[in-house]
């Protein structure tokens, strides 16, 4: 009886242990490969339960979330002009077809991430090899993030991983460059700003003599306008006095000789030479008859 039920249990202990190895999961972050006698028998993509055959077929599983390779040193580039760039990026990648990644790089990641390292560099070195340092560094660092991604990510195809981004987080010139490159920058806006004060004084001195221009011509203008009235007012003048004397003659030369008589005695210390019989005091002589 006792043999009985130790026989039933390790029955029970051998179909534990057989189901036990013929079960498998994988997660949801994860891609697995079926491997039978050494060779690949499947591509298992989806997360589940799933089984195998013991002892004869056995798994790798892969990580299927996006990887980034960022390495930590600065790589120096040098630009069309022959000038040294300090460039730090990085890349993010995923495993796309896990049967050519395995039979690629034997599903080493650090073997991929080699890879990648050395397509980056390669296509970053080209890219900055036909431009200037203005355009490495702010002119055309998008149109380069996206020619690299292209040729990063055809290349990365032939080992079954996909690029999703390839990103510059910094382009700055070594610091035995970045001093004659600010002197260089330096002269030249100095240049700019000389050319534009000098501009700006000679826009100001055609200002100031328009300016001047205008101001003769109103004023030549104004004088004519001023003297066209006062001859207006002359004429005027002339013609109420004639008008005034025809009519009355005597009271007119009567009225002419009080006014020369105020301007002759204004001041007090004014002398006069005169004959005694000037036609000057006629009408101090005889005033009603105008000294006649």
């Amino acid at each position: 009886m006792n043999n009985r039920m130790t026989s039933v249990l390790a029955v029970v202990v051998a179909v534990s242990v057989l189901l036990g190895m013929s079960m498998f999961t994988v997660d949801q972050r994860e891609k697995s490969l079926v491997f039978q006698l050494g060779e690949i028998k499947e591509v298992i993509t989806e997360p589940g339960l799933y089984f195998k055959w013991p002892l004869i077929q056995n798994v790798r599983t892969f990580d299927n979330r996006i990887l980034t390779l960022d390495d930590p040193d600065t790589e120096r580039f040098i630009t069309s002009e022959k000038k040294n760039v300090l460039v730090d990026s990085f890349v993010k990648w995923r495993i796309l077809d896990l049967k050519q990644y395995y039979v690629s790089v034997q599903g080493d990641e650090a073997r991929a991430r080699t890879r990648l390292a050395q397509t980056v560099n390669a296509a970053l070195r080209e890219e900055f090899g036909k431009r200037t340092v203005h355009d490495v560094v702010s002119g055309e660092r998008e149109k380069i993030i996206e020619l690299v991604r292209g040729k990063v990510d055809d290349d990365a195809k032939k080992i079954g991983v996909e690029i999703v981004d390839v990103r510059l987080k910094r382009v700055e010139l070594p610091a035995e460059v970045s001093e004659s490159v600010y002197r260089r920058m330096d002269a030249e806006r100095k240049s700019v700003a000389s050319e534009l004060r000098s501009q700006g004084f000679s826009d100001g001195e055609k200002i100031r003599a328009e300016a001047d221009k205008e101001r003769e011509i109103i004023v030549a203008n104004a004088y004519k306008d001023a003297q066209r009235v006062k001859g207006e007012g002359d004429r005027k003048a002339s013609a109420v006095y004639a008008q005034a004397f025809s009519e009355n003659a005597e009271f007119y030369s009567f009225y002419r000789s009080l006014e020369a008589y105020r301007a002759g005695f204004k001041g007090k210390n004014d002398v006069m030479v005169l004959e005694p019989g000037s036609e000057f005091f006629r009408y101090f002589k005889n005033p009603g008859k105008g000294g006649r």
